[in-house]
């Protein structure tokens, strides 16, 4: 098993780690978490050795192999099967050993060690791998030059899940793969023989395959049985308990306080108000967990177009040679919240850049809004924001006769507060970079905007405020995403791209990752082209829609009258003997309101399914 135990380390005199321990037990599967800068990446540092620690200690089993990827594959012309072969530096080191050798014993005993290793199925077991991340057969012999950094990274991935060390860390391995690709990691981590610790903020990830959080937080470490959402749980429980210690104690310590200050100076209470004296030194302050930290995306908001924004008849879009994709028949709504699934290749960023107008179609028609603004964020975008500028000289750009409170504004909007405002870009965090791009994306108050893997190096803070932003956001929007906790909340609708075409998907996101996992290449789709049904008239929406606000009022005055009702009821002293009619009154008020409420409740859920059918 791997012992932290009661480990030291600052950096430039800031401390990372005061006293820290943990014991993850073997084979064990476990999601480090924390907040961005508490630490997590030079605790890998730290459990590999590259980093002396100051004081504690770090112990594995003897002769344990530790394993992570690399910050990138070289760009070489070795092929990407033979890179990843060349991961198990034992079976390369034997094989290589087994061309030269001449001794008969020491030939019987490298074939014997590579017969253990299972070498001889080495092959299909990277290839296998190679696929699982999105390598065709015909990529896997390809030299990695022929690959961006991007590509390469799933390379390195391919060749330390091959090596199987003992501990497996991962740092972020989600960022450069697709849904697909993902969904396949989460699968092989789950039946992975050895032990896993990874640092990851996809919360599917960390639900479906670890047994365990560890949580770095206040520069302790903690270990929570269960995933993520249980660990959130418990988390949330023992802040409120603590909470309600922490306020318990400060009672007290007012109450020991305020005695001591009345009757230090009268001799006949001296010795009772040392006493108590003696009690607040004694009393140590509960704190509590600190409480993330709110984060928001504010979108400004566009004005309502009429229907529809987009439209494509038998449109056909590739570049320059046979078109990637064509018979598209689409229709996109500003009311649309749109997932695109399909593997890494088909053509989802192909159809994105269609519809933001980056690509033209080579036939058929494309008709858009003539008022249609349409902001596109795309992962790229992060690694082409200027390194010596800061975010304010970003937006300035864009916005040069505004003047600086109101860029400033727009900047905390997006979590970019007053110090990263004047941080030059090259210095900001990964997550930081993404929030100035997603704010140059929406600027302009887009009708359409199209999200391509919007939430790598967010934080699971920053991914959950995004859910809020866009659930909000009056405009359509196409998403393209790993993050299936994202597009479970926020997309209504399914188009999978496959085979040179789009086609509505007729089952949920947990079908379509079950199918991805058995390997079945025929995930459904409806048999109809993409056609919504007839919208009702603009004048029935309107009435449906006042219907929705109607009911919303009602059940917001509700509760407002039931929260102050539980407030009266909470009082001690409406529970005394002699006031017992006057409960009686309260309580006979309380329950009519929580009976109103249920009526509220279902009349607002009836008003609500109206409007969405007539709007779907």
């Amino acid at each position: 098993m791997l012992k932290i135990e009661d480990i030291t380390y600052n950096v430039e005199g800031r401390p990372l780690f005061e006293g820290a321990s943990a014991t993850i037990p073997t084979g064990h599967k476990v999601g480090l978490v924390g907040r961005n800068g508490a630490g997590k990446t030079t605790l890998f540092r730290l459990i590999r050795g590259e980093l002396a620690l100051e004081g504690g200690a770090i112990t594995l089993p003897q002769r344990a192999r530790i394993g992570g990827v690399a910050q990138e594959v070289p760009s070489s012309e070795t092929s990407l099967l033979d890179t990843v072969l060349a991961a198990d530096t034992e079976r390369a080191a034997l094989m290589a050993e087994a061309e030269t050798a001449h001794d008969p014993h020491r030939i019987a005993e490298i074939q014997a060690r590579l017969t253990d290793i299972d070498a001889w199925s080495a092959e299909g077991r990277a290839s296998s791998i190679l696929k699982g991340l999105g390598f065709g057969a015909e990529a896997q012999l390809m030299p990695c030059s022929a690959f961006s950094g991007g590509w390469r990274m799933r390379v390195a991935l391919a060749g330390v899940l091959f090596a199987q060390p003992d501990y497996l860390l991962l740092d972020e391995p989600t960022n450069y793969l697709d849904l697909e690709g993902a969904l396949w990691l989460e699968s092989y981590l789950q039946k992975y023989p050895h032990t896993v610790i990874i640092i990851s903020h996809d919360r599917g990830l960390l639900n479906r395959a670890v047994q365990g959080i560890l949580h770095l937080d206040n520069r302790k470490l903690t270990y929570w049985q269960g995933g993520y959402d249980q660990f959130a749980r418990q988390m949330a429980e023992r802040r409120a308990v603590l909470q309600a210690e922490a306020k318990k104690v400060e009672a007290r310590r007012a109450h020991l306080q305020s005695f001591v200050d009345r009757f230090k100076a009268k001799a006949t209470k001296a010795a009772q108000a040392q006493s108590r004296v003696k009690m607040l030194e004694k009393l140590t302050p509960i704190t509590a967990p600190e409480e993330a930290k709110k984060v928001v995306f504010t979108f400004p908001k566009p004005e309502e177009l009429a229907p529809p924004i987009i439209n494509l008849d038998g449109a056909a879009v590739g570049y320059g040679g046979p078109p990637v994709l064509k018979r598209l028949n689409l229709r996109i709504d500003q009311d649309d919240r749109i997932a695109l699934l399909g593997r890494n290749g088909e053509g989802k960023s192909t159809l994105s850049k269609l519809l933001a107008g980056k690509l033209q179609p080579c036939e058929g028609k494309i008709a858009r809004s003539s008022k249609l603004r349409i902001g596109y964020f795309a992962q790229h975008q992060v690694d082409e924001l200027h390194l010596d500028e800061t975010p304010l000289q970003h937006i300035q750009r864009l916005r040069p006769d505004e003047g600086q409170p109101k860029l400033r504004a727009r900047l905390a909007g997006f979590g970019l507060m007053a110090d990263q405002a004047d941080t030059v870009v090259g210095r900001l965090s990964g997550g930081q970079k993404a929030r100035l791009s997603l704010l140059l994306a929406t600027i302009d108050a887009p009708h359409l905007l199209i999200l391509d893997e919007p939430t790598n190096h967010l934080d699971i803070e920053s991914r959950e405020a995004l859910v809020e932003a866009l659930t909000e956001y009056p405009g359509a929007v196409i998403l393209v995403s790993h993050d299936m906790h994202l597009l479970g909340l926020v997309a209504d609708r399914l188009w999978l791209v496959k085979g040179g075409s789009v086609t509505p998907y007729s089952d949920d996101l947990e079908a379509y990752r079950r199918q991805l996992l058995a390997g079945d290449e025929e995930v459904k789709v409806a048999a109809k082209p993409i056609e919504k049904p007839k919208k009702a008239s603009r004048d029935e929406m309107l009435a449906l829609k006042a219907e929705v606000r109607k009911c919303e009022d009602r059940l917001e005055k509700l509760n407002e009258m039931r929260d102050k009702l539980a407030r009266k009821l909470a009082d001690p002293d409406l529970y005394d003997d002699s006031r017992k009619g006057e409960l009686t009154t309260w309580n006979a008020k309380y329950a009519e309101v929580m009976e109103a409420l249920d009526k509220a409740e279902a009349l607002w859920m009836a008003a609500q399914e109206k409007f969405e059918l007539a709007s779907a």
